[in-house]
């Protein structure tokens, strides 16, 4: 009784690994979707509502869905602080908080962060075009996460389930 027991933990843990990710592999182009769209929202503050970054940060968190809200109200946090920190730094260090939240990888991460080193000490036109740029670059992310899904989601949660089952039969 207690073997089979175990073997069904065992089964169920291989299985729920599997369907975590291919979670992971669902997510990635979302998230990295809604980052386009708050890439254009930005260029969009800049261009036409004059807003100070640390505003306009603070206003895409506000519109956006976990886990990228909380990255941009941390920047817009930190700008806003009194350590008085650049946006560079502030949105790297909201970065290394938050970023192990999101499904994406590092090529996201580092578009961002490029993106970084622009945003409020350059005018205004220099900074909308890195801004498309960065948005240009995401778009090609984003049909490359599309295909990593659609190769593998499927095959990460019959992995899993297999892994499970390779697991008993061989501790059995």
């Amino acid at each position: 009784m207690l073997k089979l027991l175990g073997a069904i933990l065992i089964l169920l843990s291989g299985t729920l690994a599997g369907f975590y990710k291919a979670r992971q592999f669902e997510r990635r182009p979302r998230q990295i979707r809604e980052l386009i769209l708050a890439m254009q929202r930005l260029e969009t503050e800049i261009t036409y509502g004059f807003t100070p970054l640390p505003e306009a940060m603070s206003k895409m968190g506000a519109q956006m869905k976990e886990p990228l809200s909380t990255l941009f109200t941390s920047a817009a946090r930190s700008m806003n602080s009194s350590q008085g920190l650049t946006a560079q730094e502030s949105i790297a260090h909201a970065l290394a908080l938050h970023w192990k939240n999101t499904s994406m990888k590092t090529a996201e991460k580092d578009v961002l962060h490029q993106l970084s080193f622009t945003l409020g000490t350059s005018d205004r036109q220099d900074q909308i075009k890195h801004i498309a740029l960065a948005a240009q670059q995401l778009k090609h992310e984003e049909a490359a996460s599309r295909e990593d899904q659609a190769k593998y989601e499927k095959m990460s949660k019959s992995l899993g389930l297999l892994v499970g089952a390779l697991i008993i039969i061989l501790i059995f």
